[in-house]
């Protein structure tokens, strides 16, 4: 199964730029893409930050970008979005019987949990007991056979980068508690919130963040670094779910660097690899 991870949109009112850029343009420019080269996923999901601010106009401007999307899509919440302006808007946002924006799917792949990670007053991450209570009984209730892959916005550990992991998810112990007896059971895990293209396991759980579609926070692992937007390039995650693992591939969607064949049929190797277009 073929899933589309985006993260980060950060959209503002209609023609107003961030940081520089144009959220807007930036995730236009992702949906195109995904409708050309990916059509046939099963699922694009969005890990949060929606909007910048969570005004109402913000969350019609991103439901207008996504509407051309050929492909179904899940939308959660982040620190910079608002819960109740989010489900208002968005068809997209799942909901569960108390009002939090997470929810479930079951796939051909296996059982995706989707969690709200929002706190209204702080951009550190926050799961209240209702959210963990639900988040329990979904892994309780799946069945031993069939593989779960969790996202949210906030990360439940640090990844090096200060600033971040000073805003990470607050309640880290009790979510490592939660997943702990999963553990093998729990194939993937999918956050946003760093804007940086990060991998690898924690608790034995495999896990992948990406940059987000608009700015980026500049890579620094010093932890007195001052906390920089980037402009880094945006990008999105293809994600290939098999039996037998997980792939995540990042695809910078706006590069449009030079592509030409590794060597050609009437021309010396060494010659062709070293002409002009090669630095």
């Amino acid at each position: 199964m073929k899933l589309i991870h985006l993260t980060d949109t950060h959209f503002v009112a209609p023609g107003l730029k961030l940081y520089g850029l144009d959220p807007r343009a930036r995730l236009d420019a992702a949906i195109s893409d995904i409708n050309r080269n990916h059509a046939d996923a099963a699922l694009v999901v969005v890990t949060g930050d929606l909007t910048h601010w969570g005004e109402p106009e913000a969350y019609r401007n991103f439901a207008d970008s996504m509407s051309p999307l050929k492909v179904p899509a899940v939308t959660l919440v982040g620190n910079h979005d608002r819960r109740a302006e989010c489900l208002e808007a968005l068809r997209s946002a799942p909901r569960d019987p108390i009002g939090f924006v997470q929810g479930l799917r079951d796939t051909p792949a296996g059982r995706l949990l989707f969690l709200d990670t929002l706190d209204e007053a702080s951009h550190a991450g926050q799961m209240c007991e209702a959210r963990f209570a639900w988040f329990k009984t979904a892994l309780a209730e799946t069945p031993s056979d069939q593989p779960i892959f969790v996202f949210m916005h906030h990360p439940p550990f640090p990844v090096g980068v200060h600033a971040m992991d000073e805003i990470a998810l607050a309640e880290r112990a009790r979510f490592r508690e939660v997943v702990a007896p999963y553990v093998g059971h729990i194939r993937h895990l999918f956050f946003g919130h760093v804007h940086r293209p990060i991998a690898g396991s924690w608790a034995g759980i495999p896990f992948s963040t990406l940059r987000g579609t608009n700015h980026q926070v500049a890579f620094d692992l010093d932890p007195a670094a001052p906390h920089l937007a980037s402009q880094e390039p945006p990008a999105y995650g293809v994600v290939l779910m098999s039996g037998d693992g997980v792939v995540v591939h990042t695809h910078d969607y706006l590069d449009a660097s030079p592509r030409f064949p590794f060597s050609r049929a009437d021309m010396d190797e060494r010659a062709y690899v070293r002409g002009p277009f090669v630095d």
